[in-house]
């Protein structure tokens, strides 16, 4: 079986693995789309955190399914992706509704080994049904997942004024669900280039570069200075997420989703006067995977408009440095298995 492996920082190898052989309450996927992400790309860069080396990435993936056991009502040749927070089901937040951020959670492509292989075995509990949509789109139900249970997070109502900062796939795909929940978004990045993504792709009508100007006036001026309900960073950018709290309206909410290893900090009386809501956002749920299977089979979402390039699986290695590089307008790169 073709695997890739990340050995060390900016290190790739090709390896032959065995094929899995299927375990008791697991399944085996043919793995048919990887989706390249944020997480990939610090992993190879070294600065993604949580982090140990060698490891197969890739968790944005959608494939065939080969057998299961105890997966009932999954048949053997249909679609399918699955959910890649492996949980232990026994932790408080396990317990309580939440195994996105369980305590002992092993992340695919992260904690654990990937999906850059032709054959993955995940536990049978995390599949989920294709619902008809294709091996690109759902590649793309996760990281729309993670964006979509930021917003969840955030409790938007309808006519918040809600700042995303970052307009990656992450914050891309938060624009989209923000604005499915009745929020007036906007969208900040220091790429004009990405911005003009935003405003073309998904009609995002306001847009600002804080390289050009006073993000701060700015947003002023467009809330009648009451500034923004909800701020939520997908970045994981340093000065980004210690900013992010003078955009934020009193009695606001600012939610991170991006991540990154620093300590990050803020005036305590900015925060304090706001009376401000600070929250994470880790992961998604199944909740977040069916309400985007859902967006997505209503044309509320499209987001194959995202991938900008393709490759094979053969050519990862040639071309994998290349996405990191800002000019080469990368906002989804997606990887190819097909026989």
């Amino acid at each position: 079986m073709k695997t890739l492996i990340c050995t060390t920082p900016g290190s790739f190898a090709w390896v032959n693995a065995e094929k899995p052989v299927l375990k008791k309450d697991h399944a085996i996927i043919q793995i048919r789309r990887i989706g390249i992400c944020g997480t990939d790309l610090h992993a190879w860069r070294g600065t993604q955190p949580y982090f140990t080396y060698p490891r197969i990435l890739g968790h944005e993936l959608s494939g065939t399914l080969v057998e299961a056991d105890n997966a009932p009502g999954f048949s053997p040749g249909e679609a399918v992706t699955f959910i890649p927070y492996f949980n232990c089901g026994r932790c408080i937040a396990c317990r309580t509704g939440k195994p996105n951020c369980c305590a002992a959670i092993k992340v695919c492509g992260v904690h654990v080994d990937g999906g850059m292989v032709e054959y993955l075995q995940v536990p049978a509990y995390a599949l989920v049904h294709g619902e008809g949509l294709s091996y690109d789109e759902l590649a793309l139900v996760e990281p729309l997942a993670i964006g979509a249970h930021g917003v969840r997070r955030a409790g938007i109502e309808k006519g918040d004024a809600v700042l995303v900062i970052g307009a990656g796939p992450i914050g891309i795909g938060t624009m989209e669900f923000a604005r499915i929940a009745g929020g007036k978004v906007i969208a900040m990045d220091v790429s004009d280039d990405r911005l003009a993504f935003c405003s073309r792709q998904i009609g995002i009508e306001h847009t600002i570069n804080p390289l050009h100007g006073s993000a701060v006036e700015w947003l002023s001026t467009y809330t009648n200075s009451d500034m923004d309900s909800v701020v939520i960073d997908a970045t994981g950018n340093l000065k980004a997420i210690n900013d992010g709290i003078n955009y934020l309206a009193h009695g606001g909410r600012y939610v991170l989703i991006g991540l990154q290893k620093e300590a990050f900090s803020c005036s305590h009386p900015e925060f304090h006067k706001r009376e401000s809501t600070l929250m994470s956002s880790r992961n998604a749920t199944r909740q977040d995977f069916e309400h985007v299977i859902t967006a997505m089979k209503s044309g509320a979402v499209d987001p194959k408009t995202y991938i900008t390039h393709r490759t094979s699986f053969g050519n990862v290695v040639q071309e994998f440095e290349s996405w990191l590089k800002p000019d080469t307008g990368v906002i989804k790169a997606m990887i190819s298995l097909d026989e």
